[in-house]
């Protein structure tokens, strides 16, 4: 298993959950990012740079990704698409997307989308809070223990 970031809008407290784990189990995390960032000096996380453009860091995720590994993303439609190449997928407040949900989740960001492309004010999401952060560090330890029990 792999972690793949789509790192350009993944907080930097998710981030720093993702390097202690890959410290502490061994799984490589690779962020991809179209822009420089910091990553710590350590063989088990990477930083891999992609063109500037819309969506290009997606497309390499998915190029990239093999059946198992795991997505970090906010974004419903990289999601979708990990999740028909046999990916998991986890948004950075620990919701886990389902095959059985994706499709459900892709429509309401569409209907939501074209509110606000005709003008009306949608809002933001909220400020992540103490509360999503460790309910993103809980969910990626069971992926990560559920790994562990299949690899052994």
């Amino acid at each position: 298993m792999r972690i793949w970031v789509d790192a350009d809008a993944c907080p930097a407290p998710i981030k720093e959950i993702l390097f202690r784990a890959a410290a502490r189990t061994g799984v490589a995390v690779t962020l991809v990012a179209n822009h420089p960032m910091r990553v710590p000096p350590a063989a088990d996380v990477t930083l891999l740079q992609v063109a500037q453009g819309f969506d290009v860091a997606d497309h390499e995720i998915v190029a990239r990704l093999e059946p198992g590994d795991l997505v970090v993303t906010a974004d419903i439609p990289l999601a979708a698409e990990v999740l028909d190449k046999g990916g998991l997928a986890l948004n950075p407040r620990g919701q886990r997307y389902a095959p059985d949900t994706i499709r459900a989740r892709l429509g309401m960001r569409d209907f939501m989308e074209t509110l606000r492309a005709s003008g009306i004010h949608t809002g933001g999401p909220a400020t992540m809070s103490a509360s999503d952060r460790q309910a993103f560090a809980n969910q990626l330890d069971r992926i990560l223990t559920a790994h562990a029990r299949g690899a052994g």
